[in-house]
């Protein structure tokens, strides 16, 4: 049975890393050309509210963003500022807030999603269909993690270059 070599290894984190900040690049510089007013971490946190049938509350997002209370927080107060987001009372709980998504809120996650798709057409110019599907299929195994430890994908619904992968054939 043959075993990964180490230096093998690490040139492929090495190219996953270099890959996810060259995502991160070309998603913001397509963020900012659509002009939508929305930093990197308000974007990723629309888009995990988006995946709530109903709205969550704050601790719900900072579990799901894996981040403390008060970076959420801060960043849905900027989103509550420009008209994305509000805050609404929870209907059986007085005590509780919940984050609900605004109509602007919704339109700018429709550009979000352009602003990936485009950034995803970019990045997977170079891959024939052939390459686009391999790679699809290979990243599906390092998202969802066999035998990794916590074998748990991300929480916002997978890693940022997995998701730039699938874009190119279908919706993130």
């Amino acid at each position: 049975m043959d075993t990964p070599d180490a230096d093998t290894d690490g040139l492929l984190a090495e190219q996953l890393l270099r890959l996810t900040r060259r995502v991160h690049r070309i998603q913001k510089r397509h963020l900012q050309t659509r002009g939508l007013g929305v930093t990197p971490a308000q974007s990723r946190l629309l888009r995990t509210l988006a995946h709530y049938g109903s709205p969550p509350r704050m601790a719900d997002l900072a579990e799901r963003l894996e981040v403390v209370p008060r970076a959420v927080t801060t960043v849905v107060d900027g989103l509550e500022a420009s008209g994305k987001v509000r805050r609404v009372p929870d209907p059986t709980n007085r005590r509780v807030i919940r984050i609900e998504l605004t109509e602007d809120g919704g339109r700018v996650l429709r550009e979000l999603h352009g602003a990936r798709r485009a950034a995803a057409e970019d990045i997977l110019a170079p891959l024939t269909d052939e390459q686009r599907a391999v790679l699809s299929g290979l990243l599906d195994t390092l998202v969802d993690g066999a035998g990794a430890p916590d074998g748990d994908p991300a929480p916002d619904g997978g890693a940022d270059a997995g998701a730039a992968a699938r874009a190119a054939g279908r919706d993130c």
